[in-house]
């Protein structure tokens, strides 16, 4: 068994794909009609064969409470990998990014956390 598509709540499905394709970089590999919204799932540029990310709508009422109570508490809905954080968080920051912990070292590991502008924190790790 393997991952191949998972989610994360977005408020707005268009910006939600414009953040994520221009600023983060991900590739649009579905973008279907589902009665008023739409299937959107991206991939890795570098594994475009790999884990889909889909784009949420939040439109239920208990996934909007989720996502903005995980968003209050300060707490990322998922996490990306990067082969040097440091010069990710410069590239995003250059993009305008808001981010609310800078690179931060934690034993093996090295993580940011950013807000992707749709309602979720996102955390950034270099292994």
């Amino acid at each position: 068994m393997k991952i191949i598509v998972t989610s994360i709540f977005v408020q707005d499905q268009d910006k939600a794909l414009e953040f994520y394709t221009q600023t983060l970089g991900f590739v649009k590999k579905h973008d279907v009609p589902s009665g008023e919204y739409r299937w959107i799932t991206l991939v890795s540029p570098e594994e475009q064969k790999g884990t889909e990310l889909l784009l949420e709508p939040n439109a239920h009422p208990a996934a909007k409470e989720y996502q903005e109570k995980l968003f209050a508490e300060g707490i990322p809905v998922t996490m990306f990998g990067v082969e040097d954080i440091h010069a990710e968080y410069k590239r995003l920051m250059e993009k305008d990014v808001k981010f609310v912990m800078e690179p931060t070292t934690m034993g093996e590991v090295t993580i940011a956390v950013f807000d992707d502008t749709c309602g979720n924190l996102i955390q950034i790790a270099q292994q």
